[in-house]
């Protein structure tokens, strides 16, 4: 039976460039996100390039539908080798004035999803010597320009999700290195071309941020990288 990667928070850039390199060297991929329609339509382009894919709707910020999804998972396709965590969330963008609820949208899919698809996924990876996979953004960072930017991009609660998640990749970094899984994010800072935020100025390849991914998951080193 293939090994499998589970791609959660698919879409055309990162995310499919990483279910592609996975692809090719012979992983059964998993494609999760809300749209059903588009999930099949990825699966079934996945699948005329020769890799095995199939669809899995899900709402990522919602951890009981994350465990269920990866025991779908397990049962159509194997064991789960590798978890790509791609996705992310709006929400809460004015500190002063959103709704506080509104931060369990952000948070819910960039921490307390991503744990609970770990929990669910870890008897697997410790098996299969396996690694956690995350899609971090620069707006992690502590740093006054960074902070700037996020109030100014009406972003304050995807900052505070995403410098939540950049730490409980470190945490489980630390706690599953001696169990046989790794744990790493690859920190974009930069716009990826054929992406809904390439305005035309994008940088950034798909497949070289999915080459990056390749070469934490084969170094097994290191906890975070920047790519710029």
């Amino acid at each position: 039976m293939k090994r499998t990667l589970v791609v959660c928070g698919h879409g055309p850039g990162i995310s499919d460039a990483v279910a592609r390199r996975f692809g090719k060297e012979g992983f059964a991929v998993a494609l999760v996100a809300r749209s059903a329609d588009r999930l099949k339509a990825a699966a079934e382009a996945l699948s005329s390039a020769g890799i095995t894919a199939k669809a899995f709707p899900c709402d990522l910020a919602n951890p009981q539908a994350v465990r269920a999804m990866l025991r779908d998972v397990r049962s159509s396709l194997g064991p789960i080798a590798v978890l790509h965590w791609n996705a992310y969330a709006g929400g809460a963008g004015d500190l002063t004035s959103s709704p506080v609820e509104e931060l369990n949208g952000p948070l819910g899919v960039s921490v307390l999803g991503l744990v609970a698809g770990v929990q669910e996924a870890l008897s697997d990876l410790k098996k299969e010597k396996g690694a956690v996979l995350v899609t971090g953004g620069g707006l992690s960072f502590y740093d006054p320009q960074v902070d700037a930017m996020a109030v100014s991009w009406n972003a304050m609660g995807l900052a505070v999700a995403k410098a939540a998640q950049h730490k409980t990749v470190g945490l489980l970094h630390q706690k599953l290195a001696g169990e046989g899984v790794y744990v790493g994010e690859v920190v974009v800072l930069a716009s990826v071309k054929g992406t809904p935020f390439d305005s035309g100025n994008a940088t950034l390849e798909a497949s070289t941020i999915a080459e990056k991914f390749w070469e934490l998951h084969q170094d097994r080193k290191l906890a975070t990288v920047n790519i710029q």
